[in-house]
């Protein structure tokens, strides 16, 4: 038998620990972008798209958008990571991010959020092929990560009132994906979600109101009673159920969206409402409970929206 050459027997398997490590870095560059944020923002486009479009705007259009906006979001999160690192470093929370453990280099987060920058931008002007998206989708970024993260995150209380408009762009961009114009209804969409952001995000700043302190980030649950957050709490929900419901006279809804959206802003209203009568009697607050309803709340919204444009007309509210 022939003997085999040295190059067919010398050269080495892959190391199953080169593997690994390969697997963990590029996780560590998913993390970066935040994904779990990610799905959340994508909750709110797909809707908007089909409300705008009076139904299924097209396939390759909805899936070109959403890849679109996965890769402005994942951007403008790569960026608050590079930018924050020195909070999450102090943060219990967030000490386990990949700037903090080394995963990721300094320098590789920030060439990799400008990558996705340019990849988004040139994705929705090629691809998507409408200037509109394309200029809300370098706002969204520039809002998150130069707004929220660079000038009001640090400053000031209101940081995730004002910073949470970043948040609210996705409606505007998936309009415009399907129109190439903003109307009055997805300027309703975005009044939802900006004003649903405080009563979503607090929650969570009242349970890790330590971290933020020690971190010198003044969330308002660091800055002020738990008693003033509530309430605050409580009236930016109902702002929130009156944007909810101000669609309806904005664009042609149907009873099923509207009777959707009265019960489940009564819902999470109320669920504000508990959490104000618990801060009175200086009971345990369980702030995380509304944190998850939240994210509840804001789905089934958004999946009355994504419906309401299939169901007959005669079902209609109000006839815009």
């Amino acid at each position: 038998m022939p003997t085999p050459s040295p190059a067919a027997t010398d050269v080495p398997a892959p190391s199953v620990g080169r593997v690994i490590a390969a697997t963990r870095v590029v996780k560590a560059y998913v993390a970066l972008t935040k994904p779990r944020i990610i799905e959340l923002l994508l909750i709110t486009t797909l809707p908007t798209m089909v409300l705008a479009a009076r139904g299924w705007p097209g396939l390759w259009l909805m899936v070109a958008t959403l890849i679109g906006g996965t890769l402005s979001a994942g951007a403008a999160h790569a960026f608050n990571s590079y930018l924050d690192r020195d909070i999450d470093a102090v943060m219990k929370r967030t000490q386990n991010r990949p700037l903090v453990t080394g995963v990721i280099s300094e320098r590789g987060a920030l060439i990799f959020a400008w990558i996705l920058a340019a990849v988004s931008t040139a994705w929705f002007h090629w691809v998507v092929g409408q200037w509109l998206a394309t200029v809300l989708s370098v706002v969204a970024i520039l809002l998150y990560a130069v707004g929220y993260t660079m000038l009001l995150k640090r400053r000031t209380s209101q940081n995730i009132v004002w910073g949470g408009a970043a948040g609210c762009m996705p409606v505007l961009i998936g309009w415009a994906a399907v129109t190439n114009r903003l109307d009055w209804a997805p300027v309703a969409l975005f009044a939802i979600i900006f004003f649903w952001t405080p009563p979503h995000y607090w929650p969570l700043a009242l349970k890790f109101r330590k971290d933020y302190a020690n971190a010198e980030v003044p969330m308002l649950p660091v800055v002020a009673s738990p008693l003033r957050v509530v309430k605050e709490m409580l009236a930016y929900a109902v702002a929130m159920v009156v944007a909810s419901l101000a669609l309806v006279a904005l664009t042609p809804m149907t009873w099923i969206y509207t009777g959707i959206a009265v019960v489940a802003g009564a819902w999470f209203t109320a669920g504000c409402y508990s959490l104000y009568r618990r801060t009175l009697d200086n009971a345990k607050l369980h702030s995380m409970r509304l944190f998850r309803d939240s994210i509840v709340y804001l789905s089934v919204v958004f999946a009355a929206v994504l419906v309401d444009p299939f169901l007959p007309g005669a079902l209609q509210v109000w006839q815009a």
